[in-house]
């Protein structure tokens, strides 16, 4: 945690160093704001000119030029209204704007030695100097406070590492996520795709391939949970406004919400499936011999993201969670909690996350300044999901004010191939919803009592989860997730005949197989199902029709030689069943 908060000032100090730079290029640059962020930097500029890639090498060769001088960083405050005079003057409106939003008497400034200053409150280094690896990365547009009815800006992304070999790391692994970038490999594989102009941004559009993967993925996941004793529910996309009133969403949600009016009364899209499973609770009179009550929905949910934070599948407004809610009385939440994570850390391992600690870190996320419920309810909750992550002896971090406004949680992350970290699995602990829906059971002594709700997830979004694995495994997915697992391919026509025998006792095996027989040739057939990193590709010709056998190419390991078929069958069988990655 220490090197990430001096990674954190570095990278700030960078940032700084960045923005004189631009300005001593071009002084009529107007700079807005510029923090660190989880692998670098940025700054927004207010430019006319669009920056080309050129103009990023200048402002490297200029960012050089500062740091050989080695300026320090120093600290100096400034009454309010005098920084607003000042800014005023230097036509620097960005600044007024920000300032006049703070409620200090005092605002805080940082000088790069003598030359240039910003409003800031740091940390930053000591120097310049002290900056020894950076690259500035792209450039991208953006709109002042990300409000897409302000000016629009430019946003000039950097990183900066505490050695050189960090950063040639770093950049080595930015070019293979590039060729892992799911946005571009969806198209690709014929999985996905976005009409933006057609249809609407950050609406996804599978394709057959695509579909067929998450189907495989929803199957999974609705076996899964019925082997762990929860029950299906299904919930309407649209409910009353007057229902996201009581559960706190108009007042903590609805900039999120898509609201309309039906009949002249206001109705909402649902951003979350919660209050309707908290209806089918409430359906009829519970008992404590009832709890714990489990309720799951692959429930489609609508939220109104602002376009500049739409990002492939990791940021639509249309998406599906495996959602599920479990209604217990407050002596069950630990050992509820603990059976989630359990069911968490086994449908990783199924998708090749195994090693807690290296592909699977935990956090618990505290309570927010923007919360409803009483800090007691939030002591019990938070203690007893820290409590369940001791029991389960689990090493975790503390994530201080980032838990939902109802109640804390814990988050799963997990590693990928690359070693970066996604959010999947969450957990969240919620004394409030209960009490805003006047929800009760009778307990062991006739009397009514309250349950307590927890909130969970196994894989969060469904199109979120699909974007991690794509990147995770470059498209080649394994065997049992891939939507075509074999492709046959007839050397000649008068082989097609064989090639439909093996199709179908493939087909009989439960394996997802289909016959390229087109007429191109057999080297470019290869080529393509190659590209479209189909896991086994199943040459058949004279002598595999006479033995009975196929020729197997593999995906990353080429060619397997000759095998009989049923070996084959028994072999992929065996891939598709134990969901080997």
């Amino acid at each position: 945690m220490e090197y990430k908060t001096d990674l954190d000032k570095l990278r700030h100090s960078c940032s700084h160093v960045m923005a004189q730079a631009v300005q001593e290029l071009w002084p009529d640059v107007k700079v807005t704001i510029g923090p660190a962020i989880e692998n670098g930097f940025y700054y927004d500029f207010d430019r006319k000119e669009p920056f080309a890639d050129e103009d990023l090498a200048k402002i490297e060769k200029a960012m050089r030029r500062i740091i050989e001088r080695k300026p320090k960083f120093s600290q100096y405050p400034m009454p309010r209204q005098e920084a607003i005079d000042l800014f005023k003057k230097r036509n620097e409106l960005y600044k007024v704007e920000l300032i006049e939003g703070l409620p200090d008497k005092e605002v805080s400034f940082f000088k790069t030695g003598e030359e240039w200053f910003d409003l800031c409150k740091g940390p930053h280094l000591d120097n310049a100097g002290q900056i020894k690896a950076f690259k500035l990365l792209s450039v991208a547009g953006s709109y002042w406070r990300g409000d897409e009815r302000k000016p629009m800006l430019q946003r000039i992304y950097g990183t900066a590492f505490f050695s050189q070999k960090e950063l040639d790391d770093y950049l080595k692994m930015l070019k293979e996520a590039e060729k892992r970038d799911h946005r571009k490999l969806g198209p690709q594989l014929e999985l996905f795709d976005f009409y933006h102009e057609t249809a609407g941004a950050g609406l996804v559009f599978y394709h057959p391939a695509g579909a067929m993967l998450r189907k495989t993925i929803e199957d999974y996941v609705r076996e899964q949970h019925l082997k762990h004793e929860y029950q299906m529910v299904i919930t309407p996309h649209i409910l009353k406004g007057k229902l996201w009133e009581i559960s706190g969403h108009a007042e903590h949600y609805k900039q999120n919400m898509y609201y309309f009016d039906v009949d002249q009364e206001p109705f909402a899209v649902k951003p979350m499936n919660c209050p309707g499973h908290i209806l089918i609770y409430k359906s009829k009179l519970r008992s404590y011999n009832d709890l714990p009550i489990r309720y799951f929905e692959l429930g489609s949910v609508y939220r109104r993201e602002k376009a500049g934070v739409l990002h492939g599948l990791l940021r639509v407004r249309g998406f599906t969670q495996d959602d599920a809610h479990i209604f217990c009385s407050q002596d069950q939440i630990e050992s509820e909690v603990c059976q989630v994570i359990m069911f968490a850390l086994e449908v990783m391992k199924d998708f090749g996350f195994q090693v807690v600690g290296k592909d699977i870190r935990f956090e618990l996320s505290t309570r927010p300044d923007d919360y409803i419920g009483s800090p007691e309810q939030w002591e019990i909750a938070t203690s007893a999901l820290e409590s369940s992550l001791k029991h389960m002896k689990l090493p975790y971090e503390i994530n201080e004010g980032d838990g939902a406004f109802y109640g804390p949680k814990i988050d799963v992350k997990l590693k990928d191939a690359l070693g970066r970290e996604w959010q999947c699995a969450t957990i969240q602990c919620d004394f409030s919803l209960p009490q805003r829906f006047e929800l009760g059971y009778i307990n062991n002594q006739g009397k009514e009592e309250r349950p307590i709700m927890i909130h969970r997830a196994i894989l969060g979004s469904i199109e979120r989860f699909i974007g991690m694995l794509i990147e995770h495994y470059g498209g080649a997915f394994p065997v049992w997730l891939a939507p075509t697992q074999a492709v046959i391919i007839p050397i000649r026509a008068d082989h097609d005949e064989y090639a439909i025998r093996v199709k179908d006792d493939l087909q009989k095996a439960g394996v997802r197989v289909i016959i390229d027989s087109r007429n191109e040739s057999l080297g470019k057939r290869i080529r393509e199902g190659t590209v479209k990193k189909v896991p086994y590709l199943l040459v058949v010709g004279d002598k595999e029709a006479q033995e009975s056998k196929v020729a197997v190419r593999k995906y990353g390991a080429g060619d397997q030689g000759a095998q009989g078929l049923k070996i084959f069958i028994n072999q992929i069988q065996d891939e598709i069943v134990s969901r080997k990655s």
